[in-house]
């Protein structure tokens, strides 16, 4: 009985092997007809639907990360409440109700800022003029009626501020209910995501699909870590100097430092340096003035941004070491504006995934010889 089971199977087995190690040249003409259609199909749909979701690529990539990296609190609630809806949605708001009250605070406080400056445009004004006429090689009365009217313009614009910012909300609502869906829809469905996802992976790329999945789970994890630890660090050292020097409204300044720290250009220096002349002009503080921008520029913007992130990133990650996580955070950011703060690390990780799978001793394309089918073996 075995024998004539080996003999069943055999013409079958030499079938598949031959299906396998198939020729280009062995294809006919529909079959390549076929082929180029589709791949011609997928290529225009992959296409339409990335320019589709491209303004808000960031804010789903985010919601997948925070919905991951809280799901173990979202089942630690399911233990004690056995609703795994109301445990999603009891998670994003212990997530997300924190950043919108101090947000809120933040911009009430500069609404005020903005109602004064509105009311107060001449005075100020007249403060800046005198500044600057202290300055020798700025005395002249056409510099002072340029950067008079520089001032004027600035101050006229905070006015238009609110107006902006409703502007701002109608994009800022899509990528926020986007994140919300996502992290919502990953807290429910982790389990159904990773099977579908692993089932349609062939066992020949199982060792590709490991290193890919490890690779952008470390850089995702480390990018994120270091940059949510060094946006709050450069933040609090803001804070610390606004309340030192006297700064009114430092709690909301430190606020927009974070903010406006993930945005490619800009970063904490956009605050410190407006509130140095701030110091100059109204307080005729040079010497604070010239710290905090001594320290803004040394520690915040040199140490921290290009030192300290990439380094925390890149022992967090696993992955890379730090100068390839400083090019990619880097050249990520310049390459793809804030999208880049994350697909900086994830290329460089996929691509070093990549290599060390295939210069791997045991490689994912070698398969057996010897009629098993997709097996891998050592090479």
């Amino acid at each position: 009985m075995p024998d004539l089971i080996t003999t069943d199977i055999a013409p079958e087995r030499r079938r598949t092997e031959r299906r396998a190690s198939g020729r280009i040249a062995d294809l006919t003409l529909p079959e390549v007809r076929r082929i180029l259609i589709t791949v011609l199909l997928s290529t225009v749909v992959l296409g339409l639907f990335f320019f589709m979701v491209r303004a808000v690529i960031v804010a789903a990539i985010l919601g997948l990360i925070i919905g991951f990296y809280t799901r173990p609190l979202h089942l630690w609630i399911v233990r004690h409440i056995g609703r795994p809806t109301l445990s999603a949605i009891l998670t994003l708001l212990a997530v997300t109700l924190p950043v919108l009250l101090v947000l809120a605070f933040s911009y009430a406080e500069l609404a005020d800022v903005v109602g004064y400056t509105a009311t107060h445009q001449d005075e100020i004004t007249a403060k800046v003029d005198a500044a600057i006429q202290r300055l020798p090689f700025l005395s002249s009365a056409k510099a002072v009626a340029a950067i008079g009217a520089f001032v004027a313009t600035a101050t006229a614009y905070g006015t238009r501020l609110p107006l902006l910012l409703k502007t701002a909300l109608s994009g800022f609502s899509i990528s926020a209910t986007i994140f919300l869906f996502t992290a919502f829809y990953i807290l429910l469905e982790a389990d159904k995501i990773g099977g579908y996802v692993s089932a349609k992976i062939p066992p020949r790329y199982e060792e590709l699909r490991r290193a890919l999945d490890a690779n952008v789970r470390g850089v995702l994890y480390g990018a994120i870590y270091s940059t949510l630890l060094t946006q709050t660090l450069k933040s609090l050292i803001i804070l610390a100097m606004n309340l030192v020097f006297g700064v009114p409204l430092a709690g909301p300044l430190a606020v927009a430092s974070f903010i406006i720290g993930f945005f490619p250009i800009v970063g904490s220096w956009s605050v410190y340096i407006p509130v140095a002349l701030w110091l100059v002009i109204f307080r005729d503080a040079v010497t604070s003035a010239i710290l905090m921008v001594t320290i803004g520029t040394l520690v915040n913007t040199i140490f921290i941004s290009n030192y300290l992130r990439p380094k925390i990133a890149a022992e967090r990650s696993g992955v890379l070491n730090f100068y390839w996580m400083f090019v990619a955070l880097i050249t990520g950011v310049y390459s793809f504006g804030l999208a880049g703060i994350l697909l900086g690390p994830i290329l460089i990780g996929l691509l070093k995934a990549i290599i060390d799978t295939v210069t791997a001793r045991s490689s994912w394309q070698i398969l057996d010889s010897e009629g098993e089918g997709a097996v891998v073996r050592d090479a």
